[in-house]
């Protein structure tokens, strides 16, 4: 089979890429603009996995995947798109919504955060000597394995739905900070911030966490060091 990875040079889709023998990697930098939809014809392949991803136009670059006509495209989503309403879980929700009406043979999966997405994060911060974080929970996940999922799912038959893919621990928010403090040796004092409206709700209702599919291995720790 031969395979295109969308985004296949990000912090995701290159972990695709070294999964997935001969696999190409496609992105703006090559030619390939999903926005502006140039560049199709380099998304012809027996398989398409979609990693490149935007905060603002989720839907469209599904779009623009969709009519090159893969043969199976790979969707990578997150855990809680159809729960938590934040503006860019609504866009993969949409997008999702896309690509099972289409008809195109598809596999979604739905991965709860990253482990790169808390240290971002907390790097943020904890610039200020007050260290505000969110007061939910998160239950992160390592990007090499979900990239190893996706590619072990292109070479499988269409799936439709995948199982959900979670992290192997789910810890309050201040606990993961507390993790980020000691292996960076800063000093802060943690302050959970919890604020009204629908989206911290769905959070602490646990909307984004995945418990039964605690099926990642490498902790927050782990990756850290």
């Amino acid at each position: 089979m031969t395979f295109v990875v969308t985004g296949g040079s990000g912090s995701l889709g290159r972990h695709v890429v070294a999964a997935l023998p001969g696999a190409h990697s496609v992105s703006r930098s090559t030619g390939t603009d999903l926005l502006r939809g140039t560049g199709l014809n380099a998304l012809r392949a027996d398989v398409v996995v979609h990693c490149a991803t935007s905060f603002r136009h989720e839907v469209q670059m599904a779009r623009a995947v969709l009519a090159a006509k893969p043969a199976h495209l790979v969707y990578i989503s997150i855990v809680g798109c159809h729960e938590v309403p934040l503006p860019y879980y609504r866009q993969k929700l949409a997008a999702e919504r896309v690509i099972i009406d289409s008809g195109v043979p598809h596999t979604i999966l739905r991965a709860t955060q990253f482990h790169s997405l808390l240290r971002k994060m907390f790097d943020g911060a904890s610039k200020l000597p007050l260290m505000v974080v969110p007061g939910f929970r998160f239950q992160p996940v390592d990007e090499a394995e979900v990239g190893l999922e996706l590619a072990s799912l292109a070479q499988a038959p269409p799936a439709g739905k995948a199982p959900e893919m979670g992290g192997p621990e789910i810890r309050e928010a201040v606990d993961f900070a507390r993790t980020y403090l000691a292996a960076t040796g800063k000093q802060r004092r943690l302050v959970p911030l919890k604020v009204p409206g629908a989206t911290y709700r769905a959070y602490r209702a646990g909307g984004n966490l995945a418990p039964g599919r605690a099926v990642g291995e490498r902790t927050f720790e782990d990756y850290l060091t």
